[in-house]
């Protein structure tokens, strides 16, 4: 494990769970990091609040580490904002921040890590790194598989998990959750070899 290679230079870490906010979209696709979310913060064992920056959070301790979980309460696209304002009250720069997000060109539940790079399509990443000014931020991508036949990938992505998926999902997102605490406590290296799906 390198300092660089775990995030944040100080002791605090911003948790980002993307979704939509409230109860209609609360069992879609795109909502998974809000999942994961919610799972970090029953281990943390607290709830959520409203905060000032338009998201909803939650401080504690994970992995030894300070953390403060966040759920913005903009719709996806328009994630950025609640993010870079709790970033800033909070004094968490990028590279202290981890964004949880569905990702379609994964299959169902498969996970990867990562450090940096595109939005791939993905709405909320694309507006944090606008609002940020970098895309040098940690992602946690959880997979939800590409859309049957000719289904809009953004119909998909407002569906809720399919019969079958509901079965294994809080297993899933109880693994991602334990790749978050790995990702924050041993590093982004030591993460991807014990979650990345082969």
């Amino acid at each position: 494990m390198t300092a660089s290679d775990v995030p944040g230079t100080g002791e605090q870490v911003l948790l980002v769970g993307l979704g939509n906010p409230g109860p209609r979209y609360a069992g879609n696709r795109h909502n998974v990091g809000f999942m994961v979310a919610d799972e970090l913060a029953a281990r943390v064992g607290g709830k959520f609040k409203a905060h000032k920056s338009g998201a909803e959070v939650l401080e504690g301790r994970l992995a030894d580490r300070r953390v403060v979980l966040v759920k913005p309460r903009a719709f996806m696209n328009l994630s950025g904002g609640p993010v870079s304002g709790a970033a800033k009250f909070f004094k968490v720069e990028p590279g202290g921040i981890v964004v949880v997000h569905d990702e379609l060109d994964l299959p169902f539940g498969a996970l990867k890590l990562k450090l940096g790079g595109g939005d791939n399509g993905h709405n909320g990443l694309r507006s944090i790194t606008k609002s940020l000014g970098t895309r040098e931020y940690y992602r946690v991508r959880f997979g939800i598989g590409r859309p049957p036949g000719r289904q809009d990938p953004a119909d998909f992505v407002l569906k809720d998990f399919a019969a079958v998926e509901r079965k294994e999902l809080a297993f899933e997102v109880d693994r991602c959750a334990d790749a978050v605490e790995a990702l924050i406590g041993k590093g982004l290296t030591a993460a991807q070899n014990a979650f990345h799906t082969q």
